[in-house]
């Protein structure tokens, strides 16, 4: 007959043996974080080609062989950095408190462009890898297969959004989802990534709060006339195809 030990009999706690594992597991994830924060930093300072590798492994004071140990190598933990600041933005997006079934469609498409237009300003790293990325023509990006993938739900739910529109006659008919968000996200980030050059050129700090502020007041406003029902003609599906031309 098989007896209980005394220590999960009386304690009901799990051998005391499995604690230094999960202490040491612990312990590299948090290695593995610090690692990849760091590595963030240096890849949207200096991009792919600048950062070092051992820059990376010395500011996260380990040796330089973790590195590759945890990630395999310098592209491989460019990618898993590009995957990590995209994935944090896809998970923010759909957590905005947005139920595309019931609020009103154009609100529920301005909330998104303040998000978007939020995060950037709150995370500038990513506008730093994204200018990088774009100068190597997605060549890492490429090497992804979960970015993809990241973008549909943000898209399904822009659908939604502008399905009910039409449906309920308050959105123009024949916005594309894609292109609604391009629209969006360019709004969002030309005027951050592109400040200090701007700045510089028309003599205005456009990073000052002021001056954001009054370029999210007109972006709504051309987001909004864009979106509504007659504010610009219809187009049938294969217009632009056969190159009409309208006039509004």
């Amino acid at each position: 007959m098989l007896r209980k030990t005394p220590s999960t009999a009386k304690t009901g706690k799990a051998d005391a043996s499995h604690a230094p594992t999960t202490r040491r597991q612990q312990l590299a994830a948090k290695t593995r974080a610090r690692m990849l924060n760091i590595a963030i930093r240096e890849f949207a300072d200096k991009g792919y080609s600048g950062a070092r590798v051992e820059t990376i492994a010395s500011r996260s004071k380990v040796n330089i062989r973790m590195i590759y140990h945890y990630f395999g190598g310098k592209e491989k933990l460019y990618v898993e950095v590009l995957e990590h600041v995209l994935a944090r933005l896809r998970e923010a997006e759909l957590a905005v408190t947005l139920d595309v079934q019931s609020v009103d469609p154009s609100t529920g498409i301005l909330q998104l462009y303040d998000f978007t237009e939020g995060h950037f300003s709150k995370h500038p790293e990513l506008l730093c890898l994204l200018s990088w990325e774009n100068l190597n023509r997605a060549r890492y990006l490429k090497l992804s297969r979960v970015i993809p993938a990241m973008s549909s739900p943000v898209l399904d739910k822009l659908r939604t959004l502008i399905r009910r529109g039409e449906t309920m006659g308050t959105l123009r008919r024949g916005i594309d989802p894609l292109h609604l968000y391009v629209t969006l996200v360019s709004l969002a980030y030309f005027h951050k990534s592109n400040a200090y050059t701007l700045s510089r050129m028309f003599d205005t700090e456009m990073l000052a709060e002021e001056w954001q502020a009054a370029h999210r007041i007109q972006a709504h406003e051309l987001v909004s006339a864009f979106l509504k029902k007659g504010s610009v003609r219809e187009l049938d599906a294969g217009a632009l195809g056969r190159g009409d031309v309208y006039t509004v």
